[in-house]
C-alpha cells in the first residue's frame, strides 16, 4: 500500500503544483489587484516538488526495514546470499535510483519555471540525497514503525531549508547552512549552480555520518 502511494503521489502533487497553483495565483491577483503574489516562489515550488519523489520513495524503503526489523527478518536476511551489503543496496541504492529517474522524468513535465537540463539534473541529484537523509534519520532515531512514521513527520523539516533564502535575505540565514536542503534553495533562487557543490557536500556528510550509526543500530 505505502509502495502505491508512493509512486502516485509525486504524480498528484506535480498536477497540483503545474495546474492548481497558477489557478491559485490568477484567482488571488485579481481580487487583490497585484501583479503576482505566488510567482515569485515558482523556484520553490519546484525545488520542494524535486525533493518530493525522493523523499516518498526512501520513507517507504525506511518503514519495511523498520518493518523487517521489528519481526527480526532482516537478521536472516544477512546469512542469505544476499548478505548485508546486498540489503543496504537494495532498501538504499534501488529505491534511490528509481527516485533520481522519477525526478528526472516528472520535474520538467511539472516544473513552473523554466530549468535547463543542467538544472534539473542537479536538482534530481540533490532531491535524491535528501531522500536517502530522512530515510536513514527514520532508522537511525527510531526503534519501531510507530516511531518511525512519527520521526518521518519531523525529519521531512529538513527539506525547509530551502525555503529560508526566499524568506530571509540578511545574514542570519546562513544560520540554517549546515542544512544541505538551504544551498539547493540558494542555488535556485540566485541561478547559481556552484552553490550545489556545498548542498552535495554536506549531503555527503549527513549520510556517512548516519550509516555509521544505523550499521551500528542493525
Amino acid at each position: 500500500m505505502m509502495l502505491f502511494v508512493s509512486c502516485f503521489a509525486p504524480i498528484l502533487a506535480g498536477f497540483f503544483f503545474r495546474f492548481a497553483i497558477p489557478f491559485i495565483e490568477a484567482a488571488l491577483t485579481d481580487s487583490f489587484h497585484v501583479a503576482a503574489i505566488i510567482t515569485p516562489y515558482y523556484k520553490l515550488v519546484d525545488i520542494l516538488f524535486a525533493m518530493l519523489s525522493s523523499t516518498m520513495f526512501c520513507f517507504v524503503s525506511a518503514m519495511i526495514s523498520l518493518e523487517e526489523r521489528d519481526e527480526k527478518t532482516a537478521v536472516y536476511l544477512f546469512i542469505t546470499p544476499l548478505r548485508k551489503t546486498g540489503y543496504i543496496a537494495a532498501r538504499f541504492g534501488v529505491p534511490s535510483a528509481i527516485a533520481f529517474l522519477a525526478t528526472i522524468i516528472l520535474l520538467p513535465v511539472f516544473k513552473l519555471t523554466p530549468l535547463s537540463p543542467l538544472t534539473i539534473l542537479l536538482l534530481a541529484t540533490g532531491g535524491t540525497l535528501q531522500g536517502m537523509i530522512v530515510a536513514l534519520l527514520v532508522l537511525t532515531i527510531s526503534s519501531n514503525k510507530l516511531e518511525g512514521m512519527a520521526v518521518t513527520k519531523l525529519s521531512t523539516l529538513a527539506i525547509f531549508g530551502a525555503v529560508i533564502p526566499f524568506f530571509i535575505k540578511s545574514d542570519i540565514q546562513y544560520v540554517i547552512s549546515p542544512l544541505p536542503s538551504f544551498w539547493i534553495g540558494k542555488a535556485i533562487l540566485e541561478n547559481m549552480p556552484f552553490y550545489m557543490l556545498p548542498a552535495f557536500v554536506l549531503s555527503a556528510m549527513w549520510i556517512c555520518f548516519l550509516f555509521k550509526r544505523y550499521l551500528r543500530k542493525i
